[in-house]
């Protein structure tokens, strides 16, 4: 999502896993029923993965990360390449300055230092996103792999369930890339995880069958929004030199809670259910990102959020914000002609490269270090 326009990143993010996503899962029963034998069946999924091998000569690394890290000539090898691909040229002299500013801001803020995920839970507020983040991230994981493996439990034929269950996730990404950059995360991940748990509670009070089947399924196109939000959301809340740390390990307990079925039919969808409704509560108490400018360090992501409140919703402006004439003046206005999908964030266009952002901040407190746009790339 680096390497696309700010504009552009909800719509890469959720797209692409509604198209691929969901053909390769509406396949795979079908596979299952034409192969009939489980070990062959394992060969045909697996083969295809052998092509992730060749990953790391064909996918660039994270420029910001590198610059993170200290290795500045190394993201500035991937953005010239990326000037040479997409036919643009940028001043040789902003490239320069690019390094010198960052050079700067690494002895400042000593962002040569190795951090590990440990680094999260060292202040206050920064340890209680992390926790909010891995319990949210563990609800949305197991109602997720529960409700993908629960569809034996609804009392129809299981390859056409699972189809059916696995379509809903093109409209609920597309529902999603219209609707995130507009309604932004902390809410709607909040509304869809509640309804994924209402809808699974309710499937539990109809008799098995078509009534049930469909509850379910509504609860499974709820939780894919969830699903896709999250991975989004814990991206762009964890700063950057921490952020490939973050993992979820829920889905492991995905088939004991399935596997409740032969205590009550019920059982499942009730878990599924509750923790669907816990989880969107707790989503509440998150930090929301849409418009803002992500933490790069560790002291970003401890003061990231500070002043936001509960209710704060980003379809409602408050007066100051729509009447303040400096705010975000480095940034270019998105055009009323787009869609909402191309709305991602494009206030803080200029500051998504974090050593952009350092730039910004450095000339306000008189240091002043040259033009940087150019490099917008990041």
């Amino acid at each position: 999502m680096e390497y696309v326009g700010p504009q552009w990143r909800t719509f890469v993010a959720n797209m692409s896993i509604a198209l691929y996503f969901t053909l390769a899962s509406c396949i795979l029963p079908w596979m299952a029923y034409f192969i009939a034998d489980w070990r062959m069946l394992c060969v045909a999924t697996s083969v295809p993965l052998a092509l992730a091998i060749i990953t790391p000569w064909i996918v660039p690394e994270s420029a910001r990360w590198l610059v993170s890290q200290g290795k500045i000539e190394k993201a500035l090898v991937i953005m010239k390449k990326f000037e040479r691909i997409n036919g643009t040229k940028v001043d040789p002299h902003i490239y320069t300055q690019f390094s010198d500013s960052c050079q700067k801001i690494q002895k400042e803020e000593e962002t040569d230092k190795m951090y590990s995920v440990l680094d999260l839970f060292k202040t206050p507020r920064l340890r209680n996103i992390t926790l909010l983040l891995i319990v949210i991230r563990m609800a949305i994981s197991l109602c997720f792999d529960g409700h993908v493996r629960n569809v034996g439990s609804l009392g129809l034929d299981v390859f056409l369930t699972f189809t059916i269950a696995s379509a809903t996730e093109l409209p609920a990404d597309t529902f999603l890339t219209m609707v995130l950059d507009r309604w932004g995360r902390r809410w709607l991940a909040c509304g869809s995880l509640v309804l994924s748990g209402v809808f699974s509670l309710l499937a539990t009070a109809v008799p098995p069958g078509a009534a049930s089947a469909s509850l379910a399924i509504m609860g499974r196109f709820s939780i894919n929004i969830s699903y896709n939000i999250g991975l989004q959301y814990a991206a762009e809340l964890l700063p950057t030199v921490v952020r490939a740390q973050g993992r979820y390990v829920a889905s492991i307990l995905a088939p004991f809670v399935v596997y409740l079925a032969v205590v009550s039919p019920a059982l499942p969808l009730l878990i599924l259910g509750g923790l669907g409704v816990v989880g969107g509560v707790l989503a509440l108490f998150l930090p929301e990102t849409l418009d803002k400018e992500l933490p790069q360090t560790l002291q970003d992501g401890e003061n990231f959020g500070m002043g936001q409140r509960l209710w704060d919703f980003p379809c409602v402006k408050k007066p100051e914000e729509v009447s303040s004439p400096t705010k975000n003046v480095d940034s270019p206005r998105p055009s009323p002609f787009r869609r909402s999908y191309t709305r991602a964030s494009i206030r803080g266009e200029t500051y998504r490269s974090s050593m952009l952002q350092r730039s910004v901040r450095s000339r306000r407190s008189g240091k002043n270090e040259g033009p940087t746009q150019g490099l917008g790339v990041v």
